[in-house]
């Protein structure tokens, strides 16, 4: 039997322990890494609190993993000891239903969650299927790069999946964890980058991320202002905002794309919809070839996220510092 020591809850709320398990033999097609470095999202304290009903205890957390390869099935592709690679939000899924055979592996029935049913990357080790876990380019540094695995890709992959063009105009709501790498990947990938923000006040801050424009996201006043001004618009948050207002910053046939997870239901008014020929979508993270583009992409741009660091040993200070609102923009443990 293999043990893996990391840092677990036992329920809903509770601090995370010290926490040993038997992994069991390693799949076929499993990788094991030694994990370095892991972010720590807003998801894991989502799960922590079972906020979205699906938790399972006790539950290492830790879905933003880099390390390096110590041990491989014997059926494992592409991959190779010593290796640095990541692992985000997914670690397996069936490989053979229509979704996976189209690359859409992250919409797969049965794609596995790293920290659902599964021990995440607060731990010495962690595994995954080989297909979700991912060769690191060497630009990259890896003390950053955890964040883009889950926060990066669920940014990037909507760009992707809706054709959003270098001449398009992109807004951003939430400059948060997820917010401010949309406006460094929305800004290389050549747009006009708007920033709907609470924190007016940090406006310099946000240019300097990539914002062309800054509007106060709490101020109805102000979104009307944009009016019909923007191609794209892309909801990071996950509190109720104005949605009426920001609909009519779309010009016609733009889209409002939701990856915060908002609680409450969302009141769309048909008309905006009908009259502007305007669409409203969400998505999770993506496959595999869209993380591989959206780390590739980060690469050649020297995109990473914006990070402050924490020993493992340390980890329920950096929730506390996460829940507060404080991070700036994503929190990393240093695991190894």
């Amino acid at each position: 039997m293999s043990e893996i020591h990391g840092w677990a809850a036992h329920g809903a709320k509770q601090k995370l322990e010290p926490f040993t398990y038997n992994a069991g033999p390693l799949g076929l097609e499993e990788v094991e890494i030694a994990v370095e470095y892991c972010g720590l999202c807003h998801s894991d304290l989502s799960i922590l609190n079972n906020d979205w009903g699906l938790s399972r205890y006790p539950v290492i957390p830790g879905h933003e993993a880099v390390g390096r390869i110590v041990a491989a099935g014997d059926h494992v592709k592409g991959l190779q000891i010593g290796q640095r690679v990541g692992v985000g939000w997914s670690v397996d899924s069936c490989m053979h239903c229509h979704e996976c055979m189209t690359g859409h592996h992250n919409l797969c029935p049965e794609v596995g969650a790293t920290i659902i049913g599964h021990h995440g990357g607060f731990a010495d080790r962690l595994r995954a299927h080989w297909a979700w876990t991912f060769p690191l380019p060497d630009a990259l540094d890896i003390s950053s790069a955890g964040p883009l695995l889950c926060g990066g890709i669920t940014v990037f992959a909507p760009l992707l999946v809706h054709g959003v063009k270098p001449t398009d105009r992109v807004g951003v709501v939430g400059i948060g964890g997820l917010g401010h790498l949309a406006l460094k990947f929305a800004n290389a990938w050549g747009c006009e980058v708007t920033a709907f923000t609470s924190s007016v006040s940090k406006t310099e801050e946000l240019q300097r991320l990539g914002a062309h424009r800054v509007v106060s996201s709490r101020n109805s006043a102000e979104i009307l202002a944009a009016a019909n001004s923007l191609d794209f618009l892309l909801i990071t948050v996950n509190i109720p905002l104005d949605w009426s207002a920001l609909l009519k910053t779309l010009r016609p046939n733009g889209r409002m794309h939701v990856v915060g997870a908002v609680l409450e239901p969302m009141p769309i008014p048909a008309f905006d919809l009908i009259m502007s020929q305007k669409s409203v979508s969400g998505s999770p993270t993506g496959g595999p070839a869209a993380i591989s583009a959206m780390l590739d992409f980060a690469a050649r741009h020297g995109i990473v996220p914006q990070v402050e660091h924490f020993p493992l040993s340390k980890v329920n200070d950096a929730i506390e510092h996460l829940a507060a609102g404080k991070a700036r923009y994503r929190v990393v443990l240093d695991v190894a």
